[in-house]
């Protein structure tokens, strides 16, 4: 399966603020410092290394769900995704806890506002999906490992979310399975700027998979 159909699926996050009663669905992410991006011997896109501060807040535990995406449609009258109906990719309601993919950022945007929350920034997903761990290249450490994510040829389609061990934050899913939409613009270079983002462009950031 070409990897660029798995680029329309998301996370959202929630703000936290003085009182918030947390979802059961949702797990608290500590504020904090981290490294954001790896420095490379050859021109990546995510380098340079640098320092930046994430404020705390909640954050789902699993993948958007075909059925919750499905409700959300329904009750609002949007279009359903892109590959709603292909069995090959399991977007159904024949497949109601995979996550749903064929998504457009616009769509995702609607979908976060609706449920009361919103799309991560760039630098919350890494933090996140770090799971508290410094200096390694996935959730679990330093390894690619099949049996704790989805990603390549193995599988060859989705997986029920939450099929896999979650991170050190408690999040699933968070490397493989499918791609997730950020709320950023993609660019090439590190501007410094504050919020600590690379380069600012047309193209959204999507983030997670294998």
């Amino acid at each position: 399966m070409k990897r660029n159909l798995f680029l329309l699926a998301f996370l959202i996050t929630n703000i936290v603020q003085s009182q918030v009663t947390a979802d059961s669905e949702m797990v608290l992410i500590p504020a904090g410092e981290f490294t954001m991006g790896k420095n490379s011997g050859n021109p990546t896109d995510w380098q340079p290394e640098h320092k930046v501060y994430i404020d705390a807040f909640y954050m789902d535990k699993y993948e958007v769900t075909n059925k919750q995406y499905y409700d959300f449609c329904i009750k609002t009258n949007n279009p359903l995704p892109e590959f709603w109906g292909f069995p090959q990719f399991k977007c159904s309601l024949d497949y109601p806890d995979h996550p749903v993919v064929g998504v457009s950022y616009s769509d995702a945007d609607k979908y976060a506002k609706w449920a009361g929350k919103r799309l991560p920034t760039e630098a919350e997903w890494e933090y996140t999906a770090r799971g508290g761990l410094a200096n390694a290249n996935f959730p679990w450490g330093n390894q690619i490992d099949s049996t704790k994510v989805n990603y390549g040829k193995r599988y060859k389609t989705t997986l029920k979310v939450g099929t896999f061990k979650p991170n050190g934050f408690g999040l699933f899913d968070i490397a493989g399975n499918v791609w997730e939409w950020t709320s950023d613009n993609y660019g090439s270079h590190f501007t410094g700027m504050l919020s600590g983002y690379y380069g600012s462009s047309a193209f959204k950031i999507t983030t997670g998979s294998g």
